[in-house]
């Protein structure tokens, strides 16, 4: 219950935005409730393993046979004709993707402490929407920094040659941050989690995500198996966060089988309607 206030001051509003940010944090943090989470749990043991397997094997073939011949054909750095790859390049950094999100997150919140009932309930509803993108993309990343630092791997030419095992674990330094690739990461992470959420979206995000991939390629960025682990890194870390919602009953439902399904989300319509009649604080 949000706490007694003078009605429509300042006050007021500050309390239902400190109340429902409070919320969204706690609604994260409980212990999970569905019934069906330990089915969901071991299904995506399965898929997990499956994929990290399968990639781990593909990007050890990848560095042996064809990472070296890949980065050799690719266009000198700073080539001019590649402007088109640098500036979509930019959509898969990690840092514009989260800090879009974060502020998604923000507006949601600030509009949404606004209002009340069902208006409040459906921006609520999208609040969580956004909040399971930002985790999907934050996650996997955080865990692709810890990587790319313990590995150390050399990006293409680093040191002069074409050498797809030029590691130095530890460094800290750029040069040796390029295994796994961070906009791969992104992209796929990103591209996973708005399929998740909205299934017809899925085929648009993925065909974004591997033309980040290239043009990484294009730029001379990353190796192939840099990015082959990073969109690999990113699916498997988007579906963790993905169980983690949905054995919170948040966003996501479980099936009998285990399968985590996307729950109805407020349609576009709907939504307008909110945005014209949110009060301002």
């Amino acid at each position: 219950m949000l706490p007694p206030t003078r009605a429509g001051g300042p006050s007021t509003y500050l309390s239902r935005l400190l109340v429902l940010s409070g919320r969204s944090v706690v609604q994260l943090v409980r212990p999970s409730s569905h019934s069906r989470r330990a089915k969901a749990a071991r299904r995506l043991a399965r898929h997990s393993l499956l994929f990290a397997s399968t990639g781990a094997g593909l990007v050890i073939l990848l560095m042996i046979t064809f990472d070296a011949s890949e980065i050799v054909r690719m266009p000198p750095r700073g080539t001019p004709s590649l402007w088109p790859a640098r500036i979509l390049t930019d959509f898969g950094k990690d840092a514009y993707v989260l800090w879009t999100l974060a502020g998604a997150m923000v507006a949601v919140g600030l509009v949404g402490a606004g209002l009340r009932g069902t208006s409040r309930a459906l921006l609520v509803g999208v609040g969580t929407r956004v909040q399971f993108m930002f985790l999907a993309v934050l996650v996997p990343v955080l865990v692709g920094n810890l990587l790319k630092l313990t590995l150390g791997r050399g990006r293409p030419f680093v040191g002069g040659n074409a050498n797809p095992f030029n590691f130095m674990p530890f460094t800290g330094f750029d040069a040796y941050y390029s295994l796994p690739s961070s906009h791969a990461v992104t992209a796929f992470a990103l591209a996973f989690a708005v399929g998740a959420l909205w299934p017809r979206a899925r085929i648009a995000m993925f065909v974004y995500a591997i033309i980040i991939a290239l043009t990484r390629l294009l730029l001379l960025a990353h190796h192939p198996s840099d990015v082959v682990a990073g969109a690999l890194l990113g699916i498997i870390g988007a579906m963790a966060v993905r169980y983690w919602f949905a054995a919170r009953r948040l966003a996501f439902a479980i099936r009998r089988d285990g399968e985590i399904v996307a729950r109805p989300g407020p349609g576009f319509d709907r939504l307008k309607r909110v945005a014209h009649g949110a009060p301002a604080p």
